[in-house]
């Protein structure tokens, strides 16, 4: 899964998450969480750099975990002689993990403080990093991979929400355009470093070299960390509270049909990107690993995408905007159908611009929708997105093995499908209120 990127400018609204994100993406759990952050700073103000290049090295460091083992899936469904979706349980049993603990762990952060849950996180998911290279078998392997999921997830459910507690609102805008460029560099670099060092040396090595990659930048994060200056005498919204809020937001019909677009944009992106390592390590084309791993750095492409979704959303709406991403991810997917690497590259380009644009428009217009609970409600989207990462590593992967690409790509198609006619919905809807408002009286 990939991570949102960071330029997603005021227009595609500011409280898109920070995962991805993948972004990756403009995706992040807590973005709103600024009503429960506190006014009063005993301390100093830190240093705004030395807090966005810390959150940059967390961003690395969670992302590069995230999907360690995507572009490792052939090598390990060699090693282990079962099937492209069983492997790719190795994927979608952390991601799976990550969008039940989000919620639970958003919550508890508001106890613990944003802090202490970052470090706890990052600590324990890179302790699970550095004991997979080791595993006995395959499902040890997805066992210790859902607990890492768990853990990381008390990062998204914590970061932002960090940042706007210890800066004021135009050092914070950085801050967190920073973090998710952490999250994209960390998402490429660790899918790149894992392929070519598994290349030469195996995928437990390839699995070694991530967690190196994400122990460096944990590191550089608890030591480029400030003291916070928040005094943590915010009121704290009791449980009850909290769980009443969630309860409003699922029974919003609205909310439910975002959360259920951002779920299956994920669902198309994972099963391309899980997919993909297969279809390229095999005929006609038969890539390396190493070669395999470098065709992640089109999620760059998402920076550009995410970039211009607000300049997007001024010209066509939202709604419009949201049909533009999916064609740019239709037309990426009838593409990638080609046995032409050229073709099939550039289907990817589309689909990740496609995707990483929607998924911002989708993200963004959670926070809009919402006049209270906004760091619920971007909680709530995040399970949804995150679900929609496990379920596309493993039915992608599934129909790969059943059907080929071609079967990759009509899984996609479906879920793709589904999410313009939940949009082409609310767009009939809004057009027939416009025409009862518009009517005489």
């Amino acid at each position: 899964m990939p991570s949102a990127p960071s330029g997603a400018p005021a227009t595609a609204g500011a409280s898109a998450p920070p995962f991805p994100s993948t972004g990756h993406p403009a995706s992040a759990t807590t973005t709103a969480a600024t009503a429960t952050a506190g006014t009063d700073h005993p301390h100093p103000s830190p240093s705004p750099l030395r807090i966005n290049l810390a959150l940059f090295g967390l961003g690395v460091a969670t992302f590069a975990l995230l999907f360690s083992t995507q572009a490792l899936l052939p090598e390990i469904t060699a090693a282990f002689a079962v099937r492209p979706d069983q492997a790719s349980w190795t994927v979608s049993a952390t991601t799976l993990a990550l969008a039940a603990a989000v919620l639970p762990l958003s919550l508890l952060s508001e106890r613990v403080g944003r802090r202490a849950m970052m470090t706890g996180s990052v600590a324990a998911a890179v302790a699970v990093a550095l004991v997979l290279p080791f595993v006995p078998g395959l499902p040890a392997l997805i066992a210790l991979r859902a607990v890492q999921g768990v853990a990381l997830a008390g990062i998204p459910a914590s970061a932002v929400a960090y940042l706007s507690e210890e800066l004021d609102k135009r050092a914070m805008v950085g801050a967190v355009g920073l973090f998710i460029a952490g999250n994209s560099v960390g998402g490429m670099s660790g899918r790149m470093a894992g392929g070519w060092v598994a290349q030469g040396y195996g995928w437990r090595a390839g699995l070694a070299a991530v967690a190196l990659l994400a122990l460096a930048g944990a590191v550089a994060y608890r030591a480029l960390l400030p003291r916070p200056r928040g005094s943590g005498a915010a009121a704290r919204p009791r449980l009850r509270e909290l769980t009443a809020t969630v309860g409003g937001h699922l029974a919003s019909p609205l909310l439910l049909r975002l959360f259920a677009i951002g779920a299956l944009l994920m669902t198309v992106f994972n099963a391309v990107y899980t997919a993909i390592a297969f279809r390229l390590a095999e005929d006609p084309f038969g890539l390396s690993s190493g070669i395999v791993g470098s065709v992640f750095v089109i999620f760059l492409v998402g920076t550009g995408s995410s970039s211009l979704t607000g300049p997007l959303v001024d010209r066509l709406g939202r709604r419009g905007a949201l049909y533009a991403a999916f064609g740019a991810v239709g037309a990426g997917l009838l593409l990638s159908l080609w046995d032409s690497l050229p073709a099939v590259l550039l289907g990817l380009v589309l689909v990740t611009g496609g995707f990483f644009s929607g998924h911002a428009v989708a993200s963004a217009s959670v926070g809009r929708v919402v006049d209270h609970g906004r760091a619920q409600a971007a909680a709530l989207y995040q399970v949804g997105y995150y679900a929609g990462a496990s379920a596309g590593g493993v039915l992608g992967t599934l129909a790969y093995h059943w059907s080929g690409w071609p079967g990759t790509v009509v899984l996609s198609s479906a879920a793709l499908l589904v999410s313009a006619a939940l949009t082409l919905y609310a767009t009939l809807r809004a057009a027939s209120a416009s025409r009862a408002v518009a009517a005489p009286g």
